[in-house]
């Protein structure tokens, strides 16, 4: 079967896809169905799509992971779209759609007519062999860049139920923990301070977050089609909370800057009365005053990625890390001689 070409944009959403121009014409719903935080309703075609659905992430300005590396989720993938009569009613609309488009391309109609006869000719769109697969078709990632969502440029083809098909980019679990990577969300990282509203030069500065601000959070994406599912979960896991001063004049605790999360998910040690002589197991000591402005303190969290799939799969993924600023206050201490 040849590539298909030529290729246009659509909107599906909010985000644009990459569509064959025979998808374009027949006015197929492309929306990928993405959702986070409970399973999604809507679908691409025939019923199939690619949901999610979340547990844990939530909290004060919580935002999506950036993985280590350059790792990054699929672009596109294969996957079923349609049995054999409703994929025969998908083509004959492109058809006809086309045939009744004055300002259609005569190259544009001239394939399309072309590649409906070969679908007619090579055994009738399978329809005798409704119970024994779907065809399967391109599918698009709309947060990926639009040049590698155009890799997956194949025309849709048969597969027999059971079979793997031999092309790059057919769906599997892992594909499906990559796409759940991409959803995960955890909470901010705004630690708490004490002193809490303005620091002193050379006083050290505790920094902490309670128990229960960290959590594992997980992100379930599946794909169902008639006689198909598989599904991935994906599950981020704190292991460390690093703290940058903002400034070059600041000693960090410890001195690596990385906190290391306790047995309860807590980071660091809330400071109580009487321990300002201490240096802070997770805090910053500030050499110099911020001035009349602040300086930028950033707690960075990183997350450790594991997937588990159907039929036991599984494996890891790169960590991930998110983070988040805030302003700190640093004053010079006043004395008075006498």
């Amino acid at each position: 079967m040849k590539l298909r070409t030529p290729l246009v944009l659509a909107a599906a959403g909010s985000a644009l896809v990459l569509l064959s121009s025979a998808s374009a014409i027949a006015g197929e719903d492309t929306g990928l169905g993405i959702a986070t935080g409970g399973k999604n309703e809507e679908s691409i075609s025939a019923g199939v799509s690619v949901s999610y659905k979340s547990s844990g992430g939530k909290g004060r300005e919580s935002g999506p992971i950036t993985a280590s590396g350059s790792w990054t989720p699929p672009a596109c993938w294969y996957a079923p779209r349609w049995t054999a009569g409703e994929f025969k009613k998908f083509r004959e609309g492109v058809y006809n759609a086309a045939v009744h488009d004055p300002g259609l391309p005569n190259d544009v109609r001239g394939e399309i007519s072309d590649e409906n006869s070969d679908y007619r000719e090579d055994d009738n769109y399978n329809l005798e062999k409704e119970k024994d697969g779907l065809w399967w078709d391109a599918y698009q990632n709309p947060d990926a860049p639009l040049a590698e969502q155009a890799e997956c440029d194949e025309d849709p083809f048969w597969v027999t139920n059971g079979e793997t098909p031999d092309v790059p980019n057919a769906i599997t679990p892992e594909t499906l923990a990559g796409l759940a990577y991409n959803q995960v969300k955890v909470p901010g990282t705004k630690v708490t301070l004490a002193p809490a509203d303005a620091t002193k030069v050379n006083l050290p500065t505790w920094a902490w977050l309670d128990k229960g601000e960290f959590q594992p959070v997980s992100v379930t994406a599946s794909f169902d089609a008639p006689g198909f599912h598989i599904e991935a979960t994906t599950t981020a896991t704190p292991v460390a909370l690093t703290i940058k001063p903002g400034t070059e004049n600041a000693q960090l605790h410890p001195s690596s800057g990385a906190c290391p999360i306790n047995e309860d998910g807590s980071i660091g040690t809330p400071y109580t009365k009487g321990a300002s002589a201490e240096l802070p197991p997770c805090g910053v000591t500030y050499l110099r005053s911020s001035g009349e402005g602040t300086f930028k303190l950033r707690a960075t969290a990183t997350w450790k990625i594991t997937w588990k799939g159907t039929g036991g799969v599984g494996g890891d993924l790169p960590d991930g890390v998110y983070g988040n600023d805030q302003d700190i206050t640093v004053e010079e201490i006043q004395s008075v001689n006498r």
